[in-house]
């Protein structure tokens, strides 16, 4: 059984994505850190989408807990591969560098960056044994231009974004491919306290994103019509910055 595994997955841009992964068939495994509630509601749409799917919780950003519990289910389901891992889990804390705190440096990346590493650490060696793998991971608009206020941000995406390039040279020849989405500004809880109205007049498509518009992009990348494509970064913005 082919699963999909979406970090982040209870809400949102991840909760976008959970579906359209049950539309393409796959067996999705929705990681969530805290809200239960929302990820069950994750997991019965995704069963109303005509898959099925679990939960696992883990905080990315602890690379014991994601051994325990990730690597966890992949001993106990050595029938079951995970052929896409979406890396979409990630926080912001924003705050201009002068003010910004050490902790809030800390958590942003170590959600993003770390995370990154301590997920596809644990995914990266089934996929090379079967020689299949999609890794997709979620970065942002602000890890490419960066985006004041948001230092700790863009730092982690863009670090994920250089991983990213790295990555899918290391295991292209194992049939991996390692790609990047990079939204911008997306209609979500995360955007919720944002002044749409004035951002999205910046905006030339005059408009926020939606979660489904990046998942569109994921599912692609996640096809097989992307099994050439490896090591890039999909700007998916309204064309806020090309």
């Amino acid at each position: 059984m082919k699963c999909a595994l979406v970090t982040g997955g209870s809400r949102g841009i991840g909760r976008a994505i959970c579906l359209k992964m049950a539309a393409a068939g796959y067996y999705v495994l929705i990681n969530y850190k805290g809200n239960e509630a929302a990820a069950n509601e994750t997991l019965e749409a995704v069963r109303a989408a005509g898959s099925d799917g679990e939960l696992l919780q883990f905080n990315v950003g602890d690379e014991a807990e994601v051994q325990t519990v990730l690597g966890g289910w992949i001993e106990n389901n050595k029938d079951r591969q995970i052929a896409v891992l979406v890396n979409n889990a990630g926080i912001r804390e924003d705050s201009l560098l002068f003010w910004m705190t050490s902790t809030q440096w800390n958590n942003v990346l170590n959600i993003s960056l770390n995370g990154f590493y301590n997920v596809t650490k644990q995914v990266l060696n089934g996929m090379l044994l079967k020689r299949f793998g999609r890794i997709i991971n979620i970065v942002s608009l602000s890890g490419i231009k960066g985006l004041p206020g948001q230092t700790n941000y863009s730092a982690a995406k863009a670090g994920v974004i250089g991983a990213t390039k790295a990555l899918a040279q290391e295991v292209a020849k194992r049939g991996v491919t390692v790609n990047a989405v990079a939204p911008g500004f997306i209609k979500t809880d995360m955007t919720a306290e944002l002044n749409e109205k004035e951002l999205a007049a910046q905006v030339p498509m005059n408009r926020f994103g939606t979660p489904e518009e990046v998942a569109e992009a994921v599912a692609f990348f996640a096809s097989s019509g992307a099994g050439y494509i490896t090591g890039e970064v999909l700007s998916i913005n309204g064309g806020l910055h090309t």
